[in-house]
């Protein structure tokens, strides 16, 4: 059984409840001082609202964690390991958004967004090399998404995600039908979506999957290969539909706004 990215069967909890204390403590922040001080941070301004809020945090929680500028945090917002985070400038986490940074960090360009309810979770415990969340500067992930970035997910510029995409990059070895599926490992290849990708509602992105620069993946759709440049994808599992050359134009006569 999989929770928050680790095996319940290898996380030998032990009925000693100091034991399963300092486990539980050990998956939410990088030392026992660190969970205390983030929490004491969370428990006296997380639940602020309104600016009044956005401007505390923006000023308090560059001591918890890397911000090179002016960043707005709503209130609700749950972050582990905040020392592993960092934000460029006016980078915007709304309401209900959940960071687990662990271990090799959560990177969010200038001017990117993270909509409501949207989960980045890094959650290595496996000591893969290559867990993290990187995302440039202007980009938009929408309302409830998950990025699972076991193997880690490169995102570019001017990406935009549509509500509830998942990127998921990291998946479950079950060849062996003798050995439950839960010990038989994982694999964790990593997914890129290069620059000015838009990716649709509901769309899921697998492992191993890069997305090229200019591409439109259609929503719903399940994508387990690479994304040429400037085409549109779409389908279970995704296919090339067409390819972005210019020579369609917007023959509906629809008012296109900017």
């Amino acid at each position: 059984m999989e929770v928050d990215g680790c095996l319940v069967s290898r996380m030998h909890v032990s009925d000693n409840a100091a034991q399963a204390l300092a486990l539980y403590i050990r998956r939410q922040a990088s030392s026992p001082f660190r969970y205390l001080l983030e929490q004491l941070f969370f428990l006296l301004l997380g639940w602020i609202p309104t600016a009044l809020g956005i401007g505390i945090r923006a000023v308090l929680y560059r001591l918890l964690m890397q911000m090179n500028g002016i960043a707005a945090i709503e209130n609700n917002v749950r972050i582990c390991y905040a020392d592993s985070i960092r934000l460029g400038r006016n980078v915007y986490l709304d309401q209900g958004v959940y960071l687990h940074a662990s271990p090799n960090g959560i990177q969010i360009g200038d001017n990117s967004f993270v909509m409501h309810g949207s989960v980045l979770h890094v959650y290595n415990f496996r000591n893969l090399p290559h867990a993290f969340i990187q995302i440039g500067a202007n980009s938009l992930i929408g309302e409830m998404n998950v990025l699972r970035g076991q193997g880690g997910i490169t995102i570019g510029n001017r990406v935009y995600t549509a509500p509830l995409v998942q990127m998921l990059a990291v998946n479950h070895v079950f060849n062996d039908p003798s050995v439950p599926m839960v010990d038989q490992g994982i694999t964790a290849d990593g997914i890129v979506v290069e620059d000015d990708v838009w990716i649709g509602a509901g769309a899921i992105v697998t492992d191993g999957v890069r997305i090229g620069r200019g591409a439109v993946v259609a929503a719903g759709a399940v994508v387990t290969g690479d994304v040429p440049p400037y085409t549109v994808v779409g389908g279970v599992p995704a296919k090339v539909l067409r390819v972005i050359d210019g020579s369609v134009s917007n023959e509906s006569g629809r008012p296109v706004y900017y």
